[in-house]
């Protein structure tokens, strides 16, 4: 078994490894920088699109409710623009070369 991490510290310390090694579980991990492959981080860069940009919110309370707001309308309102950015379908390049430097 498989499962893939962002490069959190947190994910990478020794408890984590050597759990993941005991229950046989191989650990991959992003690439550093690679936010594109990070599904939640473009759900995330989506929601501050539509409800923080260029707007003001004077109470802590309007601006959490316009980011929950966004959050519940995911399935509805927003479901045809995040299945296209949501997707898990990635670029593939055949017959490529690695360089070792």
């Amino acid at each position: 078994m498989s499962i893939v991490l962002d490069n959190a510290r947190y994910l990478k310390c020794a408890l984590v490894q050597n759990l993941a090694k005991s229950l046989n579980i191989e650990l991959l991990y992003f690439p550093p920088y690679s936010p594109n492959l990070n599904l939640i981080e473009r759900l995330w860069k989506f929601v501050k699109k539509k409800c923080l940009y260029s707007k003001y919110y004077p109470e802590f309370g309007g601006f959490k409710k316009a980011i929950t707001n966004c959050l519940e309308q995911t399935n509805t309102t927003y479901k045809k623009d995040l299945d296209s950015l949501l997707t898990l379908r990635f670029q593939k390049f055949k017959n490529t070369q690695s360089v070792k430097l």
